[in-house]
């Protein structure tokens, strides 16, 4: 391989984004798969009649993808394609309680009013807050690399900077909700936002309160063929532009020389690089990839975020009562929180999350049937008996499903598959099976996230959900955005 060659670690949502990036920017482009599928956590299977998406279920911020197609002069429509939800989430509680969280804000408002007893002003204030604390602050962590002087000599930075007051920075996501919302369940609703990134309402800095803008202000949305679409299109567009992919194949380490990263070497060969980028988680990385190079110790040594144990369940029956996101809210969320961070499982009381595609992708399911994603937030993989665990889990779960639904759903289970912490650990390289990284527990987390260029090693960058901006899939489109743009034009 000669001139300017950049290689990829990694084919995960971020690597994709970013080899595209890199191709459009002029350099040749490889990317490096140890799996023998790209997508990383955003893939999907097939069992037995029945499609499930295996990681990610939300899509927000869907012109972070049109973006890819632009700048390659698609036109996004004709190659990647996407619905605006009526309604964003489901919410159940155990004692009866519904609230369906409506795309429209005064439909939402009036139905918080209407099951709770709360006015209507208080959500919309809440939404309206989320909205200016975004403008205000969101565009600033997520679009620009934090280690450059330019971005914080901005305008927006010193506007933001003269408004800390306004963004929580000082208190917590509970502590706010809580002050501003009153209502327990309508708290716990906004405190669920703290899993976008895997952290704990309880903990993690009032700034995350902007999350729920993304719901509510800008949108969920739902590929019309699944969310493994967005794998998929962005994949296919990369190699329609020339990207090379080697799939089944893992890195053993990244070369460096006289602080110059030269290349990679995998079990099959060595592959030379004027340009290697990490898609890896960022601790794998330097622990298995840069074991003589010098690791930076007080950002690896960060909280982990949680992790998931997922039942891909193939449900011989439909539920009119459910849509495509639901959620199963625990009696009480601190101390499932504290459960999940201090290593205890399994919580006797878990929040349930099921997704249900085949409300909009109806061949996921055979005729009448339902593919169910049900996941809920464990720890990572610290040793834990997982096998033992996954029964436990299961049991918890149906039990509480059963009297919500007045139907037990374990009945009419026809196909099965579990994914835990384990097996993301294995499938993703993912420390521990976190999801997201380290989490942000702390109002520094967002300034504590590994930078997208390696501040020793020229020529070495990373994207993806464990460096700045964050994890999830727009975060990690974002990183593949930043990164390209720290990366010089090939010469």
């Amino acid at each position: 391989m000669k001139g300017s060659q950049a290689i990829i670690i990694g084919a995960g949502i971020a690597g994709l984004a970013a080899s595209v990036r890199l191709k459009i920017k002029g350099y040749n482009v490889l990317v490096i798969e140890a799996n023998e599928y790209p997508g990383g956590k955003l893939s999907s299977f097939e069992q037995h009649g029945y499609r499930f998406d295996a990681g990610p279920s939300l899509f927000t911020m869907p012109e972070y993808v049109d973006d890819l197609f632009r700048i390659a002069g698609r036109k996004p429509g004709e190659h990647f394609r996407y619905i605006r939800k009526e309604e964003s989430c489901r919410y159940f509680w155990n004692d009866g309680t519904q609230i369906t969280a409506h795309a429209d804000m005064g439909d939402f408002a009036a139905e918080v009013r209407q099951k709770l007893g709360i006015d209507e002003s208080i959500v919309l204030k809440k939404l309206s807050k989320s909205r200016r604390m975004f403008e205000l602050a969101g565009r600033i962590f997520m679009e620009k690399p934090l280690h450059k002087a330019k971005t914080w000599l901005s305008y927006d930075v010193l506007r933001a900077f003269f408004q800390l007051n306004k963004l929580g920075i000082n208190s917590t996501m509970h502590k706010d909700n809580q002050a501003l919302l009153i209502h327990p369940k309508l708290v716990q609703l906004f405190d669920r936002y703290a899993t976008y990134n895997g952290s704990d309402p309880y903990r993690a800095p009032g700034v995350l309160n902007m999350i729920p803008h993304l719901e509510h202000g800008i949108g969920t949305y739902m590929p019309v063929n699944g969310m493994h679409d967005i794998t998929t299109s962005i994949f296919n567009l990369a190699m329609e532009l020339g990207v090379e992919f080697r799939f089944g194949e893992r890195v053993d380490a990244i070369m460096v020389k006289d602080g110059l990263s030269t290349g990679v070497k995998t079990s099959k060969q060595h592959y030379n690089a004027t340009v290697v980028l990490s898609n890896m988680d960022v601790t794998p990385t330097y622990r298995k990839l840069l074991p003589s190079q010098k690791a930076p110790e007080k950002i690896l040594s960060q909280e982990r975020s949680s992790s998931a144990l997922i039942f891909y369940w193939g449900i011989r029956r439909s539920f009119p009562q459910l849509g495509l996101h639901n959620i199963f809210f625990s009696n009480d969320y601190a101390a499932e929180f504290r459960d999940i961070f201090a290593g205890r499982v399994p919580s006797p009381d878990p929040t349930v999350y099921v997704n249900i595609t085949a409300k909009d992708v109806r061949s996921d399911a055979p005729e009448g049937c339902e593919n169910w994603f049900v996941m809920v937030n464990v720890p990572g993989n610290n040793g834990q008996d997982w096998e033992k665990l996954i029964p436990q889990y299961r049991e918890i779960v149906l039990k509480k499903l059963t009297p919500l639904l007045g139907f037990n759903p374990g009945s009419v289970i026809e196909t099965e598959s579990t994914l835990s912490p384990v097996d993301i650990e294995r499938k993703t390289s993912s420390m521990g099976g976190s999801l997201y990284g380290a989490s942000s527990n702390n109002r520094f987390a967002a300034f504590l996230r590994h930078r997208n260029e390696s501040s020793r090693i020229k020529g070495l960058y990373f994207c993806g959900g464990s460096v700045h901006p964050g994890g999830g899939i727009p975060l990690c489109l974002l990183s593949a955005k930043i990164v390209s743009e720290l990366i010089p034009n090939p010469s």
